[in-house]
C-alpha cells in the first residue's frame, strides 16, 4: 500500500522532529452514520491507536455530520480546530480539482478495479497536493461502492432521466455528469434524502449499493438503474497544523494506521458490493444493468470538460488501463 505522507515536505508546512510527543485525545469527523463502513473504519481505527500508544493517544469519532458537513469540517481542519477527518473526495476536488478526475465515468470497470486505481501511484501522487491546496495531510484513500441511480419513475432510456431533480453529493464532478445527461441535479444532505424521494422533493437519487439497500432508499423507487457510474473514494485527512505538532515517531504511528483502515474500506466493498446490488434486485423493483452507452453523448462531454480542469484525467486512464484484468 502507498502512502503518500511519508514523503510529504517542508515545502508545505515545516515538520519538526524535535517536537516532544504528548497524550492526546483526538476528534476524527465523518458525514456517515454510525452503521457505516467508513464510521466502523475510524472507530477501529482509534482502538488500534490507543493499543499501539499504549493508551498515550485516543480518538473520540464524530458520525452523522455531528460536527458540520464536509465543506465546514475541512475549514475546521484547516484551523486545527478538529484533528481528522475521513471525508469523500467530493469535497476536497471542489479546493484542489486535479481529484475530481478520480470521478471521471467508466474510469473503472468494476468495484475490484477502482480499488486497484486508488492503490495505484498514481493516484496516491495526487495527495501530495493537499498540505499546499487544502492545508491538511492525506494519508490514503478508502471508497464507497460505484454510484447507481433510484428514480420515483420508469427509465428505459436517459432520457427518461432528463429534467428528474436528481439528489446528487454537491460538488463538481458529478454535478457536470447529470447536467450532460439534462437532468436537474439537486444538491442535499444524506439524511434528508430518504423523505425527499419518499415525498417526492426529487425524483431520483445518485447513490451506492450499500446505502440503497441499508437506508432503504428502494422503498420508495420504481427503477433502480445499476450503472456503476463512477466510482467515489475517502480520504484519511489530518489537520497540517495538528499534523506539524506531532513528533515523527507520533506521524509514523498515525500515519500507517489511518491508511490501513481507510484502505480497508476497499477490500470491504469489494468483498460487499453485489451482495448488496442481489439483495436490492430481489426487492422486485424493476431493475436494469446499463453501461456507458446508456448515457450518450454525456460520457464524453464530461471527459471534454475535465480534460480541461485536471492534468492527471489522462494519468489516472492510463493507471486505469495498467490495473485492468484481461
Amino acid at each position: 500500500m502507498n502512502v503518500i505522507w511519508k514523503t510529504i515536505t517542508g515545502a508545505a508546512f515545516v515538520l519538526s522532529s524535535t517536537v516532544a510527543p504528548q497524550a492526546k485525545e483526538f476528534r476524527l469527523g465523518l458525514i456517515t452514520p454510525p452503521p457505516h463502513i467508513w464510521t466502523k473504519a475510524a472507530e477501529a481505527f482509534g482502538a488500534d491507536l490507543a493499543k499501539a500508544s499504549d493508551g498515550a493517544h485516543s480518538i473520540t469519532v464524530f458520525p452523522a455530520r455531528q460536527l458540520g458537513n464536509e465543506a465546514e469540517m475541512l475549514q475546521q481542519l484547516q484551523t486545527g480546530a478538529l484533528d481528522m477527518a475521513f471525508m469523500t473526495v467530493a469535497e476536497v476536488s471542489n479546493r484542489a480539482p486535479d481529484f475530481g478526475a478520480l470521478y471521471a465515468p467508466y474510469l473503472a470497470e468494476d468495484i475490484a478495479h477502482a480499488g486497484r486505481i486508488l492503490r495505484s501511484e498514481t493516484a496516491t501522487s495526487i495527495l501530495a497536493q493537499l498540505p499546499t491546496k487544502t492545508g491538511v495531510v492525506g494519508t490514503g484513500y478508502g471508497m464507497a461502492g460505484l454510484r447507481q441511480i433510484v428514480t420515483r419513475g420508469e427509465v428505459n432510456s436517459v432520457d427518461d432521466l432528463a429534467g428528474l431533480k436528481l439528489r446528487i453529493t454537491p460538488f463538481e464532478p458529478i454535478l457536470d455528469f447529470y447536467n450532460a445527461i439534462g437532468a436537474a441535479p439537486t444538491p442535499m444532505p444524506l439524511p434528508s434524502v430518504y423523505d425527499a424521494l419518499a415525498n417526492g422533493q426529487v425524483d431520483a437519487i445518485d447513490m451506492d449499493a450499500e446505502l440503497i439497500w441499508v437506508l432503504k432508499y428502494y422503498e420508495h423507487a420504481d427503477t433502480v438503474v445499476q450503472s456503476n457510474h463512477m466510482m467515489f473514494p475517502m480520504v484519511g485527512l489530518v489537520s497540517a497544523r495538528v499534523w506539524a505538532g506531532l513528533s515523527e515517531a507520533d506521524r509514523a504511528l498515525i500515519g500507517d494506521l489511518m491508511a490501513r483502515h481507510v484502505d480497508s474500506t476497499i477490500d470491504t466493498y469489494v468483498e460487499k458490493e453485489q451482495l448488496w446490488l442481489d439483495e436490492i434486485k430481489a426487492t422486485g423493483r424493476t431493475y436494469k444493468t446499463v453501461d456507458a452507452a446508456f448515457f450518450g453523448e454525456a460520457v464524453e462531454s464530461w471527459n471534454a470538460v475535465w480534460s480541461e480542469r485536471s492534468q492527471m484525467l489522462g494519468p489516472l486512464r492510463a493507471a486505469a488501463a495498467d490495473t485492468a484484468r484481461d
